[in-house]
């Protein structure tokens, strides 16, 4: 602790987004990781139609690509993967797996590139070197012995298309659903709510309708971090002077103004572009009251237009013949007072009604969110909360207006697409008994938090992993190290070292794969895959990079050796001609899901992406009532579980410009101004002065959930910044150890990781 207070300097942070800061960011990555001439010829293919698709975010790929299609972050993902940095078996040679469990997790990615399959030792507490035949005989062997409906099949959301629906078969033929994936942390409130409201579970917007709104309402999300690339569609819409009116607890220096990397000319001038025209910083978990305020507002304006005999606002034909529980939502507004509006979204009548001038001046209006809306107790409600805005002006199915949920990972979407939920109603599985002649299981799989209850009940006999770090990714940290040692077989299928693979099961296995980026060799020659993006358009991705060493395997050749291990024998499923040639498993995909991938080969490889059909983007709505569906709230409260007294602040996590997820690329925070050390609690000035607290000074956070769990994070330095008072924020994953298992979405169980009650306790001074 006391080594990571003497690291932290903290520095103004006044940078743009972009400029500078980010040409310097790349440049040192680049350095970092050895490669700095290979991968700055590489990230000019990113995002390029004939290249490969970024490992980091899920931002829309363009038709017609700028000349460089790569953000801070995609460019530092691109290091991290293609690093000419090394793990064999020598490195665990000099080092005992418990010596490792107290590396941070910056010093364990940074290693570099696994390169050999590995298996636990537990005589000499180290990973040794395993053949991969003998590593899939002996899972495949455990697997055969256990519970087939307690085994968990995890997926985080960078495994292709072709890969997770490979994963989602192996899982359906071994016997169960239980296929819990990183939507569970962070979009499933936008998956249950778009789906119950408008008929789909995805966005309704494309790229194209960002250059044809007139307004852009934008909640909880921090593009300059998350999806940087989105910077240039907000630059272009500002300059043809589209109004941004955003919603943040924080004032995000990517939300506040950017300077364009590419444009030479803002670059030598070190002009700026203002992103957003109006900024509020809402209380954490006060968007549905913020939102209401708008609602309420709108109400009042086409009251008024009523009353002078203008033209209304509320666009009453659409109203009328494209949604249900209009009335019933108007009722529940009106009687919606100002003062509990106020309360909860810690915002001013004005202000919202401010916004609410502009919204209804606008004739078409996107709605752009991202986890600071999902990640809550009532995050299902704060997304149904945008469709019931958008919709009083017919703000969806038209061009330049609709809902716009940005997704985290690279194909996290496409990875339901093709099959990987825990839920069966969401899955073919008629078309997959008649397809490969077994019968699907019925049963309701595992999500995430349900994952994580069976392995602290002790009841979870294996849990195979693609990809991810999910131990340090879900709540309960601390509780679920101590039962994660208790699982009979952990198999971790992985690019780099991370802390799921030092915290391990009583059998462990790491199989190390070949990144996106590297070229898949197979019998049938070169292969490539495929991802889907935030606006569910599907793209080829081409690998481009020699691999990280020979003794790799694809992603989709482990999950074909351990099924061939595994399950018996199936004429139907050709595991190893889908190896051989992925397009055999793109023509599957195309047999399951005809609507979607007819023609997947030929189209693969489309500009811009070929789209899935999304009913509501053309006002075809898949609910009950064959409308768009109003939903009354209920209630206002951000955080209704968890009441904490007065001494107690609401703390929400958040992520720095140095990490994407659970990957730490450096202990630095450049747009928040704070480097050398992660272990920081944000907090504002009137607040360290009621405490009397400096900056600096460490302080331990304590959970107040009142089930007599105690959870604590200590050791945080102290440092002020514009946050709304009574309220404090501290960075993913490291809060994640004071978040209950239990404190999750109503409806979708995300963890609730954006609204925390805690207690703030000084434990001691920097040095």
């Amino acid at each position: 602790m006391s080594k990571d207070a003497d690291n932290l300097r903290i520095k103004p942070a006044t940078m743009p987004a972009g400029g500078w800061g980010s040409v310097g960011e790349v440049a040192h990555i680049l350095f970092d990781q050895r490669a700095a001439l290979k991968d700055s010829a590489l990230l000019l293919k990113q995002n390029k139609t004939d290249g490969y698709a970024c490992v980091s975010c899920a931002w829309a790929k363009p038709a017609n690509p700028h000349p460089f299609e790569f953000c801070e972050s995609g460019a530092k993902a691109t290091a991290w993967e293609t690093t000419s940095k090394r793990i064999g078996a020598d490195f665990f040679e000099r080092h005992t797996v418990t010596e490792l469990e107290a590396w941070s997790d910056h010093e364990l990615e940074g290693q570099g590139r696994l390169t050999t399959p590995l298996r636990w030792d537990a005589a000499s507490d180290k990973y040794r070197a395993v053949s991969w035949e003998t590593a899939f005989a002996e899972i495949g062997a455990q697997l055969k012995a256990a519970a087939r409906d307690k085994v968990v099949f995890y997926s985080s959301g960078r495994a292709s298309l072709e890969t997770s629906y490979m994963y989602g078969l192996l899982a359906r033929m071994y016997g169960n659903n239980n296929l819990p994936d990183s939507s569970n942390m962070c979009h499933e409130s936008t998956s249950v709510a778009l789906q119950k409201t408008i008929g789909d579970g995805v966005g309704t917007v494309v790229l194209d309708d960002f250059a044809q709104t007139d307004c852009i309402f934008f909640f909880g999300q921090n593009v300059g971090v998350n999806s940087p690339r989105m910077l240039h569609q907000l630059q272009e819409a500002r300059r043809r002077g589209v109004q941004i009116i955003t919603f943040n607890p924080l004032r995000e220096r990517g939300l506040v103004s950017f300077t364009n990397p590419q444009s030479p000319a803002e670059m030598l001038s070190g002009s700026e572009t203002a992103i957003s025209t109006q900024y509020h910083q809402v209380k954490p978990g006060g968007d549905t009251a913020a939102i209401m305020g708008l609602c309420k507002a709108v109400f009042a304006l086409d009251d008024a237009a009523l009353a002078e005999g203008e033209q209304r606002v509320l666009d009453m034909s659409f109203l009328t013949e494209h949604t249900h529980g209009f009335a019933d939502f108007e009722a529940a507004v009106r009687a919606c007072g100002w003062d509990a509006i106020e309360a909860e979204s810690g915002l001013k009548r004005v202000a919202l009604e401010r916004a609410a001038a502009v919204y209804a001046g606008a004739g078409a209006v996107l709605g752009v969110y991202g986890m600071g809306l999902t990640q809550h107790r009532n995050g299902v409600q704060n997304v149904a909360m945008i469709v019931n805005l958008l919709l009083l002006r017919g703000n969806i199915g038209k061009p330049g207006a609709g809902v716009c949920p940005v997704r985290g990972h690279s194909n996290v979407q496409g990875q339901r697409t093709v099959g990987i939920t825990e839920k069966p109603e969401l899955a073919p599985l008629d078309k997959l008994k008649e397809q490969y002649g077994f019968e699907p299981p019925r049963d309701k799989g595992m999500n995430t938090v349900e994952a994580c209850e069976a392995i602290l009940a002790r009841q979870v006999p294996a849990f195979i992993a693609l990809g991810g770090n999910f131990l340090r990714a879900v709540p309960e940290t601390v509780l679920m190290e101590a039962a994660w040692r208790e699982i009979p077989l952990t198999v971790q299928i992985a690019t780099k070292l991370n802390r799921n693979h030092v915290i391990h099961g009583k059998a462990s296995y790491i199989l190390p794969c070949l990144g996106r980026i590297e070229i898949d060799r197979q019998r049938g020659g070169e292969q490539s895959v495929t991802i889907e993006d935030s606006t569910a358009c599907i793209h080829g991705s081409r690998g481009m990079a020699e691999p990280a060493a020979h003794t790799l395997l694809s992603e989709p050749a482990i999950v074909a050796g351990i099924a061939q291990a595994t399950l018996d024998a199936n004429p139907r499923a050709d595991w190893q001609g889908w190896v051989d040639d992925y397009g055999r498993i793109r023509e599957a995909i195309a047999e399951t899901y005809p609507d979607i991938f007819h023609d997947f080969n030929a189209r693969m490889w489309t500009p811009g992406g070929f789209r899935k059909p999304v009913g509501a983007a053309h006002r075809v709505w898949k609910t009950e009532s064959g409308k768009a569906e109003f939903t009354v709230p209920e209630e206002l409260q951000g955080n209704p579980d968890l009441k904490g007294g007065p001494a107690t602040m609401r703390l929400f996590t958040v992520r720095s410009d140095g990490q994407f997820n659970t990957t730490i690329y450096s202990h630095d925070d450049r747009f928040r101004g704070v480097y050398g050390s992660r272990r920081v609690v944000f907090m504002h000035r009137a607040d360290m002065a009621e405490r009397g607290f400096a900056q600096g000074e460490l302080v331990t956070l304590r959970g107040a959930g009142g089930d007599g769990v105690a959870r604590e994070v200590g050791g945080l330095a102290v440092v002020p910044y514009d946050i709304p008072q009574g309220t404090i924020a501290g960075y993913f994953p490291e809060c994640n150890p004071l978040i209950p298992l239990w404190h999750h979405a109503k409806e979708s169980k995300v963890p609730a990781a954006k609204a925390i009650d805690v207690l703030v306790e000084r434990s001691g001074s920097a040095a």
